[in-house]
């Protein structure tokens, strides 16, 4: 079952990004960031779909996002 497609939740997603989980459910809302309602209270993310409406480069480990000089800043994620 390698190709099991992976779901994360808010608080899975928000350690990865390194934001708060707060941020994760935000930006869900606003729709910045895909996301899977499976309830009014359970809400799944596709790490793939995220880094790319992020646009945030695919690495060989979930776990380390590479990062470069050109950061966007908190604002910048969040303005629509």
């Amino acid at each position: 079952m390698s190709d099991r497609e992976e779901f994360l939740t808010a608080k899975q997603l928000a350690e990865i990004l390194q934001v708060s989980e707060s941020t994760v459910r935000r930006l869900a809302r606003k729709r910045r960031i895909p996301s899977v309602r499976l309830t009014p209270r359970i809400i799944r993310f596709h790490l793939d779909a995220v880094r790319e409406a992020l646009d945030v480069p695919r690495v060989s480990s979930p776990h380390h996002l590479q990062t470069d000089d050109a950061q966007l800043s908190f604002e910048d994620l969040l303005s629509s």
